[in-house]
């Protein structure tokens, strides 16, 4: 009986970490619309005033780089629930006692 319990408790914390990790990564899609959109507004304006060419993309590179940042932690929130999950480490040593 111990063991069912305890298999399914483990069960149910994978689940839910695959499913953390996957809402997770949906994060990665905001910053790759919001990338694209302002690349594509910073083309127009260096069409409009090519004379303001180096602020525009140096703006639009910093913005990018901030974008990117949250892709990035998402991503990093993925890895740790799929490969070092902190929680599933603390029920295999509770259920070890």
């Amino acid at each position: 009986m111990v063991e069912i319990g305890s298999n399914l408790a483990v069960t149910i914390v994978l689940a839910a970490s695959a499913i953390g990790a996957g809402t997770a990564m949906i994060a990665g899609v905001g910053p790759g619309i919001g990338e694209g959109y302002a690349a594509g507004k910073a083309v127009e304006s260096v069409a409009r005033q090519p004379e303001a060419k180096g602020d525009i993309i140096s703006t639009m590179v910093m913005g990018q780089a901030i974008s990117e940042s949250t892709g990035i932690y998402s991503l990093v929130i993925a890895l740790i629930l799929l490969y070092a999950n902190p929680i599933l480490g603390s029920l295999t040593k509770l259920l070890a006692k």
